[in-house]
């Protein structure tokens, strides 16, 4: 079976002291604990409020539960409560009054965003100062592409570490990661619903059209509010062209994890760009906008354009993303007229790395001629990254090229370098 160790994450999890991990459904978090960590009592709270005890297979209500919690906790054993949002708000404050027996460790589990944010903010938390947070997301791009170097190389290993990220593809996955895609969606359009309602479900929010239309109209490429507001509205999903309305909506769907949003780099005000950060989700979005595939029987042939499509803006994103981690920088947007770039990493006050991406079979000269043109914009480091030198027509001037094993290489020394 493959697994990635997600060593980053668990380095935060061997410090000493209370944790609460939390993340969006789906991204590990119970698996990570559960084959990665020591523990001594491992608990899930189901969705009745009873409490199952993983390695007993016991199944005891909250009131059992609750009397036996403070002699564990007194007993210097690590506990487990995965779900632990599903049990009485009265054990937030059973928590803090045993804080101070810090004999016992704690490792509490959520897949309940809004709640976790809300207990780290709110001045009047039973939890604020007793618990060390951690996030939980997708797999961190650098780790991926080093355990998966191990199976494929070159172009195969950057597109299937775009989309493996996702902690549920990772056993099932088999090269080449395009066919893997389409069969995948061809079978599971229906599960990927499953799971957006579920992640809804969970956090306390219903499903609505507008939010469903928000999330497909970002995956057919609209990023701003202003793009948003006026497609919705043309579906008929918002009474005026108002983009202030939207702006509940966005906040909603960034804090549940499943929209990322990018400052515009050059604006005098501020501006946002929103972006899906799963490309699984927004490959599941994209192809309900274009074939309305959960309902409708869609052949292999358009799910496989659809991915053909949507890969190489999937694999800018996953470039992006890389080489901020790498650098220590933050991704940006810039969106000057004619001239958009598919990297833009800023520092503390100005832009450190340009670059752009071309994953495609040739590169001609004339294409790297409009892009040493457009890179030359800028003062700062430029990069060209590729599938292979082999695609270019020739070496472009005053930029570094960098292909998969070049990526996978900063990975590597960049993963050396993390504690």
């Amino acid at each position: 079976m493959r697994i990635i160790p997600r060593r980053i994450e668990l380095v935060r999890l061997a410090s000493p002291g209370w944790k609460m991990i939390y993340g969006r459904r789906k991204t590990g978090k119970t698996f990570m604990v559960e084959h990665f960590t020591e523990y001594d009592e491992f608990f899930f709270v189901n969705r009745d409020g009873t409490v199952h005890d993983r390695l007993s297979g016991d199944k005891i209500t909250y009131p059992e539960f609750i009397r036996l919690f403070p002699r564990l906790i007194r007993g210097k054993k690590r506990i487990v409560i995965d779900e632990f949002h599903r049990l009485p708000e009265e054990f937030l404050d059973a928590l803090h009054a045993y804080s101070t027996a810090l004999e016992g460790e704690l490792i509490l589990i959520t897949s309940t965003m809004w709640l976790a944010q809300r207990l780290l903010s709110m001045k009047e938390s039973p939890l604020l100062g007793i618990v060390s947070p951690v996030k939980i997301g997708l797999i961190d791009e650098r780790e991926i592409l080093v355990e998966l170097s191990r199976e494929v190389k070159g172009k195969e290993l950057v597109e299937a570490s775009v989309y493996l990220r996702e902690p549920m593809l990772v056993p099932i996955y088999n090269p080449s990661l395009r066919s893997f895609l389409a069969g995948f969606f061809l079978s599971s359009g229906s599960f990927m619903n499953e799971l957006v309602g579920e992640t809804f479900s969970e956090e306390g929010h219903e499903l609505t059209r507008i939010y469903l239309g928000i999330m497909m109209e970002v995956a057919n490429g609209k990023g701003t509010s202003t793009e948003l507001s006026s497609a919705l509205f043309s579906r008929g999903l918002l009474k005026k062209d108002n983009p202030g309305v939207l702006q509940k909506y966005l906040a909603v769907l960034t804090k549940m994890g499943i929209l990322r949003k990018f400052l515009v780099h050059g604006k005098r005000r501020k501006k946002f760009v929103y972006r899906h950060a799963s490309p699984l989700l927004d490959l599941h979005f994209y192809l309900e906008v274009k074939y309305a595939y959960t309902e409708l029987e869609t052949p292999l042939e358009f799910i496989r354009k659809a991915i053909d499509y949507k890969l190489p803006r999937h694999v800018e994103d996953f470039i992006a993303d890389l080489l901020a981690k790498v650098y220590g920088l933050r991704q940006v947007r810039v969106e000057l007229p004619k001239l958009e770039l598919d990297v833009a990493l800023q520092g503390f006050k100005r832009l450190e790395i340009v670059g752009e991406v071309k994953w495609k079979e040739r590169v001609k000269r004339d294409e790297i001629r409009k892009i040493e043109n457009k890179l030359s914009h800028f003062d700062c480091k430029k990069v060209l990254v590729v599938p292979s030198k082999d695609v270019l027509e020739r070496e472009p001037k005053g930029i570094e090229v960098l292909t998969p094993d070049d990526l996978l290489e900063i990975a590597k020394e960049s993963l050396e370098r993390t504690p």
